[in-house]
């Protein structure tokens, strides 16, 4: 499991002087970004291929605060990915010096092709080098389906 450690800044709190939402939002796509990066799955590759990641859905389980000056490790793991490689999913788990899970993190996206804006399979390079990244023990194979697993889809205003 990949792991990085972070301190919690002034600015990652909110008014109750806890880590705001937002902060775990960033703490995680850091993680996620660093994990990639180092398994040579970073901004130079995506320019490259003229792709990035897009976020579907982000679901962020909370089991204890988090205060400032406390250092936190966030870890990430590959959940889930489509056979073409568009589709991906990643768990990720906070926690503290002694190691208690602090809160749980669960995000789905998908691969973007810059120009054209609609989701795309992986160049075969590409796909070669995330298929072997590591997995979760209860990594899934995604399809299209589990993108709408929450039953949510768009309802425009009318007129």
């Amino acid at each position: 499991m990949y792991i990085k450690e972070f301190d919690v800044r002034w600015s990652d709190l909110d008014a109750n002087r806890h880590m705001a939402n937002s902060a775990y939002q960033n703490f995680m796509s850091h993680t996620r970004m660093a994990f990639l990066i180092e398994n040579g799955f970073g901004q130079r590759e995506m320019h490259k291929f003229n792709i990035g990641p897009v976020i579907f859905t982000e679901q962020i389980f909370y089991f204890r605060e988090i205060h400032q000056g406390t250092p936190i490790k966030v870890s990430c793991e590959v959940t889930g990915m489509s056979e073409d490689g568009s589709l991906f999913s990643f768990r990720h788990q906070f926690y503290d010096e002694k190691g208690n899970n602090l809160a749980r993190g669960l995000m789905m996206g998908a691969w973007m092709n810059l120009k054209e804006r609609k989701i795309t399979p992986l160049d075969q390079e590409l796909y070669e080098l995330i298929k072997n990244f590591p997995r979760s023990k209860d990594f899934k194979t995604l399809t299209k389906m589990d993108t709408r697993k929450h039953g949510e889809f768009p309802e425009d205003l009318e007129d």
